[in-house]
């Protein structure tokens, strides 16, 4: 992006975060996380479109896997957060479902 976008961004989101947001850290951090799901539902979107299954995953160990990270020099744990984290991968097989919906012409009546 030209160098005058990104600061009109930055000058945005600055005074968003200091307006809005009324530098609580905590706060920022909530909605960051909710920043994060529109990535992710993109991430999945896409995964989805080349065959990949995804699955979002809330309720783990927020601190754990931190900690996990951190060992592994992955992430700078005063700097970054864990919000959310998502499996990719391919199914073994396509699950058998038999229809079951009803044709339209037996729960519809036209009159």
């Amino acid at each position: 992006m030209p160098e005058e976008v990104v600061q009109d961004w930055s000058d945005f989101y600055k005074f968003f975060v200091e307006t809005e947001l009324e530098d609580n850290d905590r706060l920022i951090f909530e909605w960051s996380i909710r920043q994060t799901y529109i990535a992710l539902g993109n991430m999945m979107t896409a995964a989805a479109q080349i065959g990949i299954d995804s699955c979002p995953i809330e309720g783990f160990d927020k601190k754990q896997v931190t900690a996990i990270l951190q060992n592994e020099g992955i992430i700078n744990g005063d700097d970054f957060g864990v919000a959310c984290m998502v499996a990719f991968g391919y199914r073994q097989k396509d699950p058998y479902r038999p229809q079951t919906r009803q044709h339209l012409d037996e729960i519809v009546e036209w009159r």
